[in-house]
């Protein structure tokens, strides 16, 4: 199944870049030929031309529910809760991507996220989200792979 895998966040808010810093990791890897990582950042809006093209999206990404920082969550992306408001282009999120893709949107968008530790101005990982990283790496490789998922909510 041709992936699109999306690393979404913002770098100067500690774990809100956690998505990229995911991302770069994977384009250090040897992925099936059918995969592309796109380091995608504040904007989504950029991707809608890649919508398209594939049959699933894996879309990474800080996910904040209350939990323990550096929990990893796999959801189904309609099961997620889009921001109510966007202030800028560059707010655009997945949610508002997806919905211009309208019809040509993939089969299968699935969100793998992680409980945020740390928000504020910084451009490092807090230690459990940086600790959570192997496990959400591997997380993206079984999805790629077709494997069984290690959780579900």
């Amino acid at each position: 199944m041709k992936t699109l895998v999306l690393g979404i966040g913002n770098l100067l808010y500690g774990d809100k870049g956690v998505g990229v810093h995911a991302a770069r990791k994977l384009l250090e890897e040897k992925l099936p030929d059918n995969t592309k990582i796109l380091q995608v950042e504040t904007s989504a809006l950029e991707v809608l031309p890649d919508l398209e093209d594939y049959e699933r999206i894996i879309v990474l990404d800080a996910m904040e529910t209350g939990g323990i920082p550096g929990t990893v969550y796999r959801l189904r992306i309609d099961s997620c809760k889009s921001p109510k408001e966007i202030a800028s282009m560059h707010a655009f999120d997945i949610f508002a991507a997806l919905a211009l893709a309208g019809g040509n949107k993939p089969s299968q968008v699935i969100a793998l996220g992680v409980e945020p530790a740390n928000l504020e101005w910084s451009t490092e990982l807090s230690p459990q989200v940086h600790r959570a990283l192997p496990f959400l790496l591997d997380s993206v490789k079984r999805e790629i792979s077709g494997q069984d998922p290690y959780f579900q909510l």
